[in-house]
């Protein structure tokens, strides 16, 4: 039956609870609330000591909030009990609806464990509901009022009057209990939330540093800058350009942003471009200025994205080498031109002469160098020496056979013999080789068959000269040589020094008849006077025609030709010569 006074008890522990739990929501922070906690069970509810702890990250539980006794506080404040400690309490005793009350009973078998505890020295009760200084009361706190996940537990200790809660007095800390759960929860969901906006702002502090590092980077590098697009219809066009890459090409910011690297690549530096990797790819090629020249440079990818999913981008590192690839293309003349004459040397006519030739003889003719005298009858030769002429009357240049693009030149690598077309230092004959086979015999009617004639040159009466008038007038005399000889060529043919006064010219696409007319004609271009400080000399010269022809090695070929020059030179022992 209900006591007069207990209509006035509800009411009191109402608005106590009403204000404990109004005070929860005041809290600022995850500490400030768990303290909060802590005063309310004393404040509102009538306890004298009250202790919250909080489940950490790894499940065990820590002293976060205590209140009631600062020299309890001091003293188990950080503590941690283990969460197999706590779940053996949490059975343990009598249940009062989600509360755990441990008598002192049973009480004593905790006093070894690892939970910080405090004890409070008292008599022993005198009455059935009287506490017990041993007595144990805990209030779990689960997550959204559930039973799923612990976040807590309020342990309470000496209530209000010294008897131990009723009814009212259970309700009221599980209420007051489960209300601290829900505001603990939002204490910890604001925490984060601030956490991660702290940890945001400064992310995107770092990005915007980020990017204004790139940006200064990017536009106040020393060396070339590009940003591209990739995939799409506008691929490899280019987005953004710095100052460098703009002066290095003579063009503005505005005019780099309609072309692509593709648009400004020479023509024979294309293919690299195209192999070139977009991640890590690294081509050495020739971008176009605006005057039209082209300068060389070292391109390097990387692809960049512009936020974590966006859309991703090429980043080219542009270097100017024009100066390094400069020596490395002198170094490599040096290494295969004549330093005199600025003529192929020997080691890069054979180079040139291996690029035409494979293993594999097009057609075998009893052996390869027998092939190559029967086209000319053995060794019989044919005396190329036509006396009483004058060399340079009417003389219009070789054309007997078909002139290459360019008119005549130099004897470097042209048309026919670089490496772009398979005939030169590094050209490989690869699937594309066209089996070098020498023309029909002299004897016999052209019968159209073209082949890469080797004229084998060799000066008459230069050591006569060298010994007179010494070997500065020799050097002059084998210039000039040179420049005649490279003259009377077509731009795909090759004037090499093979050593001395030896010279060897190579010409492709040639008959038999087109060979000797050649020689004639190169001939007759040496014969006249050269003109040596204020002196004038003459040199003859004794040709030998031979023929490339797959099977064959380059020596084979060199020596086949160098035979004939001497037979030539037999064949006109009794004639006259004479130089100086």
């Amino acid at each position: 039956m209900e006591t007069e006074s207990e209509p006035y008890v509800r009411l009191a522990t109402l608005r106590q609870l009403h204000d404990a739990v109004a005070e929860l929501n005041t809290a600022r922070s995850l500490a400030d609330t768990l303290q909060t906690v802590a005063d309310g069970v004393v404040a509102g509810l009538g306890y004298q000591l009250a202790c919250v702890n909080v489940v950490q990250a790894d499940g065990d539980l820590v002293v976060a909030a205590f209140a009631g006794s600062a020299a309890a506080e001091s003293l188990i404040t950080g503590r941690v009990g283990s969460r197999a400690s706590w779940e053996r309490r949490l059975t343990m005793g009598e249940s009062w609806g989600s509360l755990r009350f441990i008598p002192h009973t049973e009480g004593w078998v905790l006093q070894e464990d690892d939970v910080p505890q405090w004890y409070t020295e008292g008599p022993d009760p005198r009455f059935e509901d009287e506490w017990h200084p041993h007595d144990r009361l805990y209030a779990p706190m689960y997550a959204s009022g559930g039973v799923s996940e612990l976040l807590g537990v309020i342990s309470v200790d000496r209530p209000r009057g010294g008897r131990r809660p009723g009814p009212w007095g259970q309700e009221a800390l599980q209420m007051y209990a489960s209300q601290a759960a829900i505001a603990i929860s939002n204490a910890r969901l604001r925490a984060n939330m601030q956490r991660a906006l702290v940890r945001l702002e400064r992310e995107q502090q770092a990005l915007r540093a980020s990017e204004e590092s790139f940006r200064q980077a990017f536009e106040y590098a020393p060396s070339g800058m590009a940003i591209a697009e990739m995939g799409g219809d506008q691929h490899g066009r280019l987005l953004r350009t710095n100052d460098a890459l703009c002066r290095l090409l003579g063009r503005p910011a505005s005019a780099m942003r309609r072309y692509s690297f593709a648009d400004l690549v020479h023509p024979e530096d294309i293919g690299t471009l195209l192999r070139t990797s977009a991640e890590g790819g690294r081509a050495e090629l020739r971008l176009t200025r605006r005057d039209g020249t082209y300068v060389w440079v070292s391109l390097r990818n990387s692809v960049v994205a512009d936020t974590t999913d966006g859309p991703r981008f090429l980043l080219t590192h542009v270097e100017d080498i024009e100066e390094r690839k400069s020596r490395e293309l002198q170094l490599a003349h040096r290494a295969s031109h004549d330093s005199l004459t600025g003529l192929p040397n020997s080691a890069e006519l054979r180079s040139r002469l291996s690029a035409r030739l494979c293993s594999r003889p097009h057609a075998m003719r009893e052996t390869a160098v027998e092939a190559l005298d029967a086209a000319y009858g053995g060794y019989e030769g044919t005396v190329i020496y036509e006396p009483g002429y004058d060399a340079y009357d009417g003389y219009d240049g070789y054309d007997g056979y078909e002139e290459g693009a360019g008119g005549r030149g130099g004897g470097g690598p042209r048309a026919g013999f670089g490496p772009a077309a398979g005939f030169g230092p590094g050209g490989g004959q690869g699937d594309h080789h066209v089996h070098m086979v020498p023309p029909g015999d002299d004897g016999d009617a052209e019968d159209g068959t073209k082949g890469l004639a080797v004229l084998f040159c060799d000066l008459d009466g230069f050591k006569s000269i060298n010994d007179r008038f010494g070997h500065n007038t020799g050097d002059e005399v084998l210039i000039e040589v040179a420049r005649r000889l490279t003259t009377g060529v077509r731009d795909g043919d090759t004037v090499a020094r093979l050593g001395g006064d030896e010279f060897v010219v190579l010409a492709d696409g040639l008959g038999s008849a087109d060979a000797a007319d050649l020689a004639v004609r190169l001939r007759n271009a040496i014969i006249p006077p050269i003109r040596v400080d204020g002196r004038a000399v003459r040199v003859g010269a004794s040709f030998g025609i031979s023929w490339a022809s797959c099977g064959m090695s380059v020596e084979e070929v060199l020596q086949s030709a160098d035979q004939r020059m001497y037979v030539e030179k037999r064949s006109r022992n009794k004639v006259h010569r004479r130089a100086g």
